[in-house]
Protein backbone atom coordinates (compact mmCIF):
# COMPACT_ATOMS: atom_id res chain seq x y z
CA UNK A 1 0.00 0.00 0.00
CA UNK A 2 1.63 3.75 -0.60
CA UNK A 3 0.49 5.72 2.08
CA UNK A 4 -0.81 9.23 0.83
CA UNK A 5 -2.02 11.93 2.92
CA UNK A 6 -5.92 11.98 2.92
CA UNK A 7 -7.29 15.85 2.68
CA UNK A 8 -10.44 14.68 4.44
CA UNK A 9 -12.59 17.57 3.45
CA UNK A 10 -10.49 19.16 1.01
CA UNK A 11 -11.20 17.28 -2.56
CA UNK A 12 -13.44 15.83 -5.06
CA UNK A 13 -13.09 11.85 -3.88
CA UNK A 14 -16.05 9.79 -2.56
CA UNK A 15 -16.07 9.03 0.91
CA UNK A 16 -16.90 5.96 3.25
CA UNK A 17 -18.36 7.61 6.87
CA UNK A 18 -17.51 5.59 9.87
CA UNK A 19 -20.95 6.78 11.77
CA UNK A 20 -21.26 5.77 15.80
CA UNK A 21 -24.87 4.76 16.49
CA UNK A 22 -26.24 4.61 20.05
CA UNK A 23 -25.15 1.38 22.61
CA UNK A 24 -28.84 2.33 24.17
CA UNK A 25 -30.12 5.69 24.91
CA UNK A 26 -31.34 5.92 20.79
CA UNK A 27 -30.81 9.49 21.94
CA UNK A 28 -26.62 9.76 22.05
CA UNK A 29 -26.16 10.20 18.35
CA UNK A 30 -24.83 13.54 17.30
CA UNK A 31 -26.33 15.77 14.97
CA UNK A 32 -23.78 14.86 12.31
CA UNK A 33 -24.12 11.76 12.58
CA UNK A 34 -28.08 12.18 11.65
CA UNK A 35 -27.11 14.62 8.87
CA UNK A 36 -24.79 12.02 7.44
CA UNK A 37 -27.39 9.12 7.49
CA UNK A 38 -29.55 11.18 5.48
CA UNK A 39 -27.05 12.85 2.98
CA UNK A 40 -25.31 9.05 1.77
CA UNK A 41 -26.15 7.23 -1.10
CA UNK A 42 -26.73 4.36 0.98
CA UNK A 43 -25.79 2.85 4.29
CA UNK A 44 -23.44 -0.52 5.08
CA UNK A 45 -24.64 -1.95 8.21
CA UNK A 46 -24.65 -5.63 9.99
CA UNK A 47 -28.90 -6.22 10.71
CA UNK A 48 -30.87 -4.05 8.44
CA UNK A 49 -33.55 -4.28 11.15
CA UNK A 50 -31.44 -2.79 14.05
CA UNK A 51 -30.45 -0.13 11.27
CA UNK A 52 -33.68 0.21 10.22
CA UNK A 53 -35.23 1.05 13.59
CA UNK A 54 -32.90 3.61 14.16
CA UNK A 55 -33.97 5.19 10.60
CA UNK A 56 -37.52 5.28 11.22
CA UNK A 57 -37.40 6.95 14.70
CA UNK A 58 -35.45 10.20 12.90
CA UNK A 59 -37.51 9.59 9.88
CA UNK A 60 -34.65 8.49 7.68
CA UNK A 61 -35.29 6.78 4.74
CA UNK A 62 -31.74 4.99 3.11
CA UNK A 63 -31.18 2.17 1.19
CA UNK A 64 -29.72 -0.46 3.56
CA UNK A 65 -26.80 -3.01 2.45
CA UNK A 66 -25.67 -5.96 4.86
CA UNK A 67 -22.14 -6.07 5.56
CA UNK A 68 -21.41 -8.52 8.26
CA UNK A 69 -18.38 -10.88 9.42
CA UNK A 70 -19.22 -13.47 6.33
CA UNK A 71 -19.97 -11.35 3.33
CA UNK A 72 -17.47 -8.80 3.88
CA UNK A 73 -15.01 -9.97 1.13
CA UNK A 74 -17.77 -9.54 -1.37
CA UNK A 75 -18.96 -6.46 0.06
CA UNK A 76 -15.74 -4.65 -0.30
CA UNK A 77 -15.44 -5.07 -3.82
CA UNK A 78 -19.34 -3.20 -3.96
CA UNK A 79 -18.19 -0.99 -1.96
CA UNK A 80 -15.06 0.65 -4.13
CA UNK A 81 -18.17 0.00 -7.59
CA UNK A 82 -20.12 2.67 -5.56
CA UNK A 83 -16.87 4.99 -4.93
CA UNK A 84 -15.55 4.67 -8.55
CA UNK A 85 -19.35 5.98 -9.44
CA UNK A 86 -19.24 8.92 -7.04
CA UNK A 87 -21.26 7.49 -4.25
CA UNK A 88 -20.76 8.57 -0.99
CA UNK A 89 -21.52 5.43 1.72
CA UNK A 90 -22.16 5.44 5.41
CA UNK A 91 -20.94 2.60 7.63
CA UNK A 92 -22.27 1.80 10.88
CA UNK A 93 -22.09 -1.14 13.09
CA UNK A 94 -25.65 -1.92 15.47
CA UNK A 95 -24.28 -0.47 18.36
CA UNK A 96 -21.61 1.75 18.97
CA UNK A 97 -18.45 2.92 16.69
CA UNK A 98 -17.68 0.95 13.62
CA UNK A 99 -15.33 -1.98 13.59
CA UNK A 100 -14.59 -2.01 16.98
CA UNK A 101 -14.95 -5.49 17.27
CA UNK A 102 -17.30 -5.66 14.76
CA UNK A 103 -17.13 -5.93 10.94
CA UNK A 104 -16.42 -3.43 8.55
CA UNK A 105 -12.26 -3.55 8.90
CA UNK A 106 -11.83 -5.44 5.64
CA UNK A 107 -14.18 -2.69 3.74
CA UNK A 108 -12.26 0.23 5.34
CA UNK A 109 -8.60 -1.25 4.29
CA UNK A 110 -10.04 -1.83 0.80
CA UNK A 111 -11.20 2.14 0.38
CA UNK A 112 -7.75 2.83 1.80
CA UNK A 113 -5.83 1.20 -0.89
CA UNK A 114 -7.98 2.40 -3.59
CA UNK A 115 -7.48 5.79 -2.64
CA UNK A 116 -10.61 6.82 -1.32
CA UNK A 117 -11.56 8.52 1.88
CA UNK A 118 -12.18 6.90 5.25
CA UNK A 119 -13.73 9.43 7.44
CA UNK A 120 -14.10 8.20 10.66
CA UNK A 121 -16.77 10.23 13.54
CA UNK A 122 -16.94 10.67 16.93
CA UNK A 123 -19.47 9.39 18.83
CA UNK A 124 -20.59 6.47 21.32
CA UNK A 125 -18.45 3.53 21.88
CA UNK A 126 -19.51 1.06 24.92
CA UNK A 127 -15.48 1.03 26.74
CA UNK A 128 -15.17 4.73 27.03
CA UNK A 129 -18.19 5.40 29.67
CA UNK A 130 -17.21 2.33 31.35
CA UNK A 131 -13.22 3.18 31.65
CA UNK A 132 -14.34 6.97 33.42
CA UNK A 133 -17.07 5.27 35.78
CA UNK A 134 -15.26 2.16 36.79
CA UNK A 135 -12.79 3.56 39.74
CA UNK A 136 -10.13 2.23 37.96
CA UNK A 137 -7.13 4.40 36.65
CA UNK A 138 -7.92 5.83 33.35
CA UNK A 139 -4.63 7.39 32.37
CA UNK A 140 -3.14 4.32 30.81
CA UNK A 141 -5.73 1.12 29.28
CA UNK A 142 -5.47 -0.94 26.75
CA UNK A 143 -8.43 -2.13 24.89
CA UNK A 144 -8.33 -6.24 23.89
CA UNK A 145 -11.77 -6.42 22.82
CA UNK A 146 -13.20 -9.85 23.13
CA UNK A 147 -11.01 -13.25 24.67
CA UNK A 148 -10.99 -16.32 22.94
CA UNK A 149 -13.53 -18.63 23.80
CA UNK A 150 -12.13 -21.63 23.96
CA UNK A 151 -10.88 -22.22 27.62
CA UNK A 152 -7.24 -22.74 27.01
CA UNK A 153 -6.34 -20.22 24.44
CA UNK A 154 -8.08 -17.77 26.67
CA UNK A 155 -5.91 -18.82 29.59
CA UNK A 156 -2.99 -18.05 27.38
CA UNK A 157 -3.79 -14.84 26.24
CA UNK A 158 -4.64 -13.34 30.02
CA UNK A 159 -1.30 -14.76 30.99
CA UNK A 160 0.26 -12.47 28.07
CA UNK A 161 -1.29 -9.76 29.33
CA UNK A 162 -0.73 -10.06 33.29
CA UNK A 163 2.09 -8.07 33.79
CA UNK A 164 0.85 -5.12 31.96
CA UNK A 165 0.54 -2.07 34.44
CA UNK A 166 -2.14 -0.81 32.60
CA UNK A 167 -6.60 -1.56 33.23
CA UNK A 168 -7.75 -3.96 30.80
CA UNK A 169 -10.29 -3.84 28.80
CA UNK A 170 -12.30 -6.40 27.23
CA UNK A 171 -15.92 -7.20 25.73
CA UNK A 172 -17.74 -10.56 27.14
CA UNK A 173 -20.65 -11.53 26.45
CA UNK A 174 -23.10 -12.73 29.46
CA UNK A 175 -22.86 -16.53 29.26
CA UNK A 176 -19.02 -16.58 29.81
CA UNK A 177 -18.48 -13.85 32.02
CA UNK A 178 -18.49 -16.37 34.99
CA UNK A 179 -15.66 -18.29 33.85
CA UNK A 180 -13.75 -15.51 32.07
CA UNK A 181 -13.77 -13.75 35.71
CA UNK A 182 -12.46 -17.16 37.11
CA UNK A 183 -9.83 -17.52 34.51
CA UNK A 184 -8.58 -13.99 35.33
CA UNK A 185 -8.89 -15.19 39.03
CA UNK A 186 -6.35 -18.24 38.36
CA UNK A 187 -4.08 -15.98 36.23
CA UNK A 188 -3.81 -12.41 37.59
CA UNK A 189 -5.12 -13.26 41.53
CA UNK A 190 -7.86 -11.33 43.06
CA UNK A 191 -7.69 -7.80 41.36
CA UNK A 192 -10.22 -4.90 41.75
CA UNK A 193 -12.54 -5.17 38.52
CA UNK A 194 -15.53 -3.40 36.98
CA UNK A 195 -18.34 -4.85 35.03
CA UNK A 196 -20.37 -2.56 33.41
CA UNK A 197 -23.71 -3.59 31.67
CA UNK A 198 -26.93 -2.09 29.48
CA UNK A 199 -24.64 1.06 29.47
CA UNK A 200 -27.02 4.15 29.21
CA UNK A 201 -29.72 2.02 28.68
CA UNK A 202 -32.67 1.76 31.58
CA UNK A 203 -31.17 -1.41 33.66
CA UNK A 204 -27.60 0.05 33.04
CA UNK A 205 -25.75 -1.48 36.20
CA UNK A 206 -21.76 -1.13 37.66
CA UNK A 207 -19.98 -3.77 40.10
CA UNK A 208 -16.81 -2.55 41.09
CA UNK A 209 -14.95 -4.72 43.71
CA UNK A 210 -12.45 -7.59 43.61
CA UNK A 211 -13.38 -10.40 42.05
CA UNK A 212 -14.35 -12.86 44.27
CA UNK A 213 -16.58 -9.72 45.29
CA UNK A 214 -18.27 -9.11 41.86
CA UNK A 215 -18.51 -13.09 41.40
CA UNK A 216 -20.80 -13.12 44.29
CA UNK A 217 -22.99 -10.44 42.70
CA UNK A 218 -23.97 -11.74 39.53
CA UNK A 219 -25.40 -15.19 39.54
CA UNK A 220 -27.62 -14.16 36.27
CA UNK A 221 -26.61 -12.00 34.72
CA UNK A 222 -27.32 -10.61 30.85
CA UNK A 223 -26.94 -7.42 28.45
CA UNK A 224 -24.30 -6.22 26.84
CA UNK A 225 -21.19 -6.32 29.01
CA UNK A 226 -17.66 -4.29 29.25
CA UNK A 227 -15.73 -6.26 31.77
CA UNK A 228 -12.16 -3.50 33.10
CA UNK A 229 -9.52 -5.25 34.89
CA UNK A 230 -7.29 -3.54 36.95
CA UNK A 231 -3.54 -3.36 35.93
CA UNK A 232 -0.58 -5.40 37.41
CA UNK A 233 0.85 -2.97 40.44
CA UNK A 234 2.65 -5.62 41.54
CA UNK A 235 6.23 -5.01 42.63
CA UNK A 236 7.47 -7.94 40.60
CA UNK A 237 11.20 -8.86 41.11
CA UNK A 238 12.89 -9.37 37.76
CA UNK A 239 16.56 -9.43 38.83
CA UNK A 240 16.39 -13.89 37.55
CA UNK A 241 15.49 -12.71 34.58
CA UNK A 242 17.62 -10.86 31.75
CA UNK A 243 17.21 -7.45 30.03
CA UNK A 244 16.30 -9.14 26.60
CA UNK A 245 14.02 -11.53 28.09
CA UNK A 246 12.16 -9.09 30.02
CA UNK A 247 11.72 -6.84 26.96
CA UNK A 248 10.64 -9.54 25.17
CA UNK A 249 7.85 -10.24 27.57
CA UNK A 250 6.25 -6.82 26.51
CA UNK A 251 6.78 -7.51 22.71
CA UNK A 252 5.13 -10.37 22.95
CA UNK A 253 2.06 -8.63 24.85
CA UNK A 254 1.88 -5.94 21.77
CA UNK A 255 4.39 -3.36 22.77
CA UNK A 256 6.01 -2.00 20.97
CA UNK A 257 9.41 -1.72 21.45
CA UNK A 258 10.38 2.36 22.78
CA UNK A 259 7.25 1.31 24.93
CA UNK A 260 9.03 -1.90 26.69
CA UNK A 261 12.43 -0.42 26.70
CA UNK A 262 10.38 2.27 28.87
CA UNK A 263 8.73 0.21 30.92
CA UNK A 264 11.47 -2.51 31.44
CA UNK A 265 13.66 0.51 32.24
CA UNK A 266 11.26 2.04 35.49
CA UNK A 267 10.36 -1.90 36.43
CA UNK A 268 14.58 -2.30 37.40
CA UNK A 269 14.90 1.59 38.07
CA UNK A 270 17.70 2.01 35.27
CA UNK A 271 18.72 4.46 32.51
CA UNK A 272 16.33 3.92 29.50
CA UNK A 273 19.53 4.37 27.47
CA UNK A 274 21.27 1.78 29.51
CA UNK A 275 18.42 -0.57 28.90
CA UNK A 276 18.62 0.64 25.46
CA UNK A 277 22.04 -0.17 24.72
CA UNK A 278 22.36 -3.26 26.78
CA UNK A 279 19.11 -5.08 24.49
CA UNK A 280 20.16 -3.97 20.99
CA UNK A 281 23.96 -5.26 22.27
CA UNK A 282 22.52 -8.64 23.09
CA UNK A 283 19.91 -8.97 20.66
CA UNK A 284 22.74 -9.09 17.37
Amino acid sequence: MIIVSQKSYNNDKSNLYLIPTPIGNLEDITVRSLNLLKKVDFILCEDTRVTGSLLKKYNIKKKLISCYEYNEDKVKDEVIKYLEEGKNIGLVTDQGTPIISDPGFKVVKEVINNNFNVIGLPGATAFVPALISSGLSPSKFLFYGFLNSKNKKQIDELNSLKNIPYTLIFYEAPHRIINTLNNIRKVMDNRNICIAREISKLYEEIYRGTIDDVLKEIENIKGEIVLLVEGNTTNTDYSDMSIISHINLYLEDGMSEKEAIKLVAKERNVAKSIIYKEYHIKKK
